[in-house]
């Protein structure tokens, strides 16, 4: 039986402003009476916020990039077994941040690691689960770093920081593995400019939504 909800994932690199556009998204349709569930990878669940931090926090001994991979994908397990695989069946439309797009370009543009065998970790975490809809929100990897450490110093909290301390040529891969699927499947991975306020990449992103999955604006 196919599934009732819109899937619709939000990718980028880390300062892009992924989370502040998804809250805006979710608002949006609320208001217009759609049932919105918002969720994140990795986390989503407890376990996965456990992983979640284990994943994106420094630590003293370095977490190997096997090590990455095998966790980010048991939190994908988790959360595809107890939130996705029912939300997909009882929303109108499920936002998540970040999803097997970002696995690839971390863990297979960023790390290294053979995409085939991403793909076939993906597809045994969460089987058959594809977004109707990816948006990438492509930003330059230098102003995209700037954005995000400037966020965490003024934010004073727990700090998230692994990825951010990567090396630039890091986060450039990243992006050009994104750039790649987005070449490779124009259909379902729309890139939006992250560029401007947030109030114009908003009405973009509703735009780009309403336009890809037929849905009144």
């Amino acid at each position: 039986m196919a599934r009732r909800a819109k899937f619709i994932t939000f990718e980028g690199l880390e300062g892009c402003g992924k989370t502040t556009q998804i809250r805006a998204v979710e608002k949006h349709f609320r208001k217009i009476g759609k049932k919105v569930l918002a969720t994140r990878e990795p986390g989503g669940t407890d376990l996965g916020n456990e992983l979640r931090s284990l994943l994106l926090m420094q630590r003293k001994e370095p977490l190997s990039s096997w090590a990455e991979l095998f966790l980010m994908e048991a939190a994908r397990a988790q959360h595809y077994t107890h939130v996705l695989r029912q939300a997909l069946d009882t929303y109108d439309l499920v936002l998540c941040d970040r999803f097997t797009d970002a696995t690839l370009a971390y863990q297979g543009g960023g790390r290294g690691l053979d995409p085939k065998t991403i793909e076939l970790l993906n597809e045994k975490a969460a089987p058959g689960c594809r977004p109707d809809l990816t948006l990438f929100l492509d930003l330059e990897p230098r102003q995209a770093l700037k954005r995000a450490l400037t966020r965490m110093s003024a934010s004073g909290g727990v700090r998230e920081d692994r990825f951010e301390n990567e090396e630039l040529a890091f986060h450039t891969r990243v992006r050009e593995t994104y750039l790649d699927i987005a070449r490779r499947e124009p259909k379902r991975l729309c890139v939006v400019d992250a560029v401007g306020s947030p109030e114009t990449i908003t009405s973009t992103l509703i735009s780009r939504i309403c336009e890809r999955l037929s849905l009144p604006p």
